[in-house]
């Protein structure tokens, strides 16, 4: 006799349906679309062109397909938008160590933030 099978059910994901969608090469958030069909990937057709040539590109390369390549410039672009960051975080800890009034602090602490936000846009 065959013995009744065990199942554990397991929890529904939940949908994320007011999480917005943002476009897998510009990042542009993308319009809301409806529940038919699958969800778009790109907000156009030459960002989708763009991604398929650095998937092609990364396939012939043999770099992993999460690599993330940058030019000259860039690389550039990111360097000083580091050591602003980190310029800004010294100044906090010499103003502190120099027994700046809380304003100060918190203009110093405002600016790394601004500093660390456009860090995050890496496109």
């Amino acid at each position: 006799m065959r013995e009744a099978a065990e199942f554990t059910q397991l929890e529904p994901v939940p949908a994320r349906r007011g999480a917005p969608k943002h476009c897998g090469w510009c990042g542009r958030r993308l319009p809301e679309a409806g529940n038919v069909g699958r969800r778009r990937r790109y907000c156009g057709q030459s960002c989708r062109q763009r991604a398929y040539e650095r998937r092609t590109a990364l396939q012939r390369s043999g770099l992993p397909e999460d690599a993330v390549v940058l030019s000259d410039t860039e690389i550039a672009a990111l360097q000083d938008r580091l050591f602003q960051l980190r310029c800004a975080a010294e100044d906090i800890v010499t103003a502190a160590d120099d027994g700046a009034d809380p304003r100060e602090l918190r203009g110093l602490a405002d600016e790394i933030a601004r500093a660390a936000k456009d860090l995050e846009q890496l496109r």
